[in-house]
Order: C-alpha cells, then sequence, then structure tokens
C-alpha cells in the first residue's frame, strides 16, 4: 500500500511541471486530491481581465477517471451554471488518462474563448449568445468585471 502511496505522490507531483506555463494550480493544503486553480481570461474574449478560481478534485481513480473541476468565480457562460459546473467532454465521456491537468485547463481556456452553444448548461443564456450576441457580451462583460476582478 505505502509503495502504491508512493507512486501516487510522484505522479502528481509530476504534475506541477507542465502548469509553470499556466496561470497557477496546485494543492489547496496538505490533501493532494484537493487542488486549486486561476485562470485568465482569455485576451479578446468577453472575459478578458478577469481572474477566475477553480476547484479540482481528484478521486483515487485518477488518472483512469476524470477530475472533478468546477468554478467557485461566477461567470456569465451557456456552459458554466451557477454551481460552477462546467459542461466540457474531456471532464466526461470524451475523458482520456492521456490528459494532463495543462490541458484540462487550457481545454477550460478554449472554451471560454469560444462556446459551446449546442451543448448548454444554461439554455437562456445559450439562447441570447445565439441570438442576441451583442447583449450577451455585455452581460458577460459586466459579470466579469463585478465578480473577477
Amino acid at each position: 500500500k505505502n509503495k502504491h502511496v508512493g507512486h501516487k505522490v510522484h505522479f502528481f507531483h509530476s504534475l506541477f511541471l507542465p502548469l509553470a506555463y499556466f496561470n497557477s494550480a496546485g494543492p489547496k493544503g496538505d490533501n493532494i486530491y484537493e487542488w486549486r486553480s486561476t485562470i485568465l481570461g482569455p485576451p479578446g474574449s468577453v472575459y478578458e481581465g478577469g481572474v477566475f478560481f477553480l476547484d479540482i478534485t481528484f478521486s483515487s481513480d485518477y488518472p483512469f477517471k476524470p477530475p472533478k473541476v468546477t468554478f467557485r468565480t461566477r461567470i456569465y457562460h451557456c456552459n458554466i451554471n451557477s454551481q460552477g459546473v462546467i459542461c466540457l467532454d474531456i471532464l466526461k465521456d470524451n475523458w482520456s488518462p492521456a490528459l494532463t491537468i495543462s490541458k484540462v485547463l487550457l481545454s477550460i481556456c478554449s472554451l471560454l474563448t469560444d462556446c459551446n452553444p449546442a451543448d448548454p448548461l444554461v439554455g437562456s443564456i445559450a439562447t441570447q449568445y445565439l441570438t442576441n450576441r451583442a447583449e450577451h457580451d455585455r452581460i458577460a462583460r459586466q459579470w466579469t468585471k463585478r465578480y473577477a476582478t
């Protein structure tokens, strides 16, 4: 059992290196299964200038099961609900053990740049995005300013 735990600690520790290219991510405290990440709103997006906090929870089955990633900062986005749940295929059915946390965070940043209104968690925001983009973008910028700065 100790050998298994030691292997996991080494495995989690090895995840830190690729994250140097990201804003930040790492354990909240002593628990290697509970992480906090900070991502910046992508330049040129309605979230630009925002600082968004996410919680990342690894199960004991990681990397064979995806981590649970949730936004702690409120965000106006059709694929992220008010509880911070993210609708992203790689966090569900398209998960692969080959995916790293840096790739997951990159995919989330990508989702902030290009939302997916065809698979929304918040239907009303998706509809607004498709039918009144100017108003959608105005509200998203307003929320970013209010909650993420």
